[in-house]
């Protein structure tokens, strides 16, 4: 059930040179109760005085089931973007108003899968970090693998890229690929691979019978990722998207 609150800025770092990392907790001391791969927004006024609001994943890694005090997002800074003069600047103690969560891209209870294939660029990846949890209880009890594809130009912009790395070698089940478009990092690693994420599809074998695939970023990558997955065979209804849309 979405919420209306104000959000206190309690820490915060850059992920990247044009990324941060951003932790909040409810004005009213509430937890916020909400399921991985929801999101909130962000409401404030352009200069004019005209209302607005920007979408922002959880990126608070939880199961679900419990409340969480601490409330993390991603921001993008868009040259010029109305929302990045607002969360850039935020000094720790700062408050912005805030609704939900929102929206339906979850990892779903009746799915019988055996392989999800994640693929995700830029910010794109927060709700994956989000459903670690869920993801190690799924490899659990169903015996699930997971793969996920994450596209970023280089090694700097690859968000939260060491905590997917230690996933990875802490869970048999999960395999993280990096995929770099603009190059090798200085000291590759064995999962890497070069190139745009939809172009690492093939390798994956996408099967309609086994996989059901989740797409999150840059609408570019979701619809040629999406294309791609289609004419694997996988069904409509097992290729779930989200759309990340850069506003000024």
């Amino acid at each position: 059930m979405a919420e209306q609150f104000q959000l206190r800025l309690v820490d915060s770092f850059m992920l990247a040179p044009t990324v941060r990392h951003l932790s909040f907790e409810r004005v009213d001391g509430q937890a916020l109760a909400f399921v991985p791969g929801q999101f909130l927004q962000v409401h404030f006024h352009y200069d004019d005085g005209k209302a607005t609001k920007r979408s922002y994943s959880v990126g608070t890694v939880g199961d679900g089931s419990n409340p969480v005090q601490r409330i993390e997002i991603a921001v993008s800074y868009v040259d010029g973007g109305a929302a990045t003069a607002l969360l850039g600047g935020l000094q720790h103690g700062d408050t912005i108003d805030a609704s939900g969560p929102y929206g339906r891209f979850c990892l779903m209870d009746g799915d019988t899968n055996s392989r999800y294939i994640l693929i995700a660029t830029g910010t794109g990846v927060t709700p994956y970090r989000a459903m670690l949890p869920q993801i190690e209880a799924l490899m659990a009890s169903r015996g699930c693998r997971f793969v996920l594809l994450y596209g970023a130009r280089n090694e700097g912009e690859l968000l939260y890229g060491e905590e997917f790395e230690a996933f990875a070698r802490a869970h048999e089940g999960f395999t993280f690929h990096p995929c770099l478009s603009r190059g090798a990092r200085p000291h590759p690693r064995p999962h890497d691979r070069l190139g745009y994420v939809q172009d690492m599809l093939a390798e994956l074998e996408p099967k309609p019978e086994g996989d059901i695939a989740y797409l999150c970023g840059n609408p570019n990558m979701v619809d040629a990722a999406f294309s791609a997955l289609k004419e694997h065979g996988l069904a409509v209804q097992h290729i779930r998207r989200e759309k990340y849309i850069s506003s000024r």
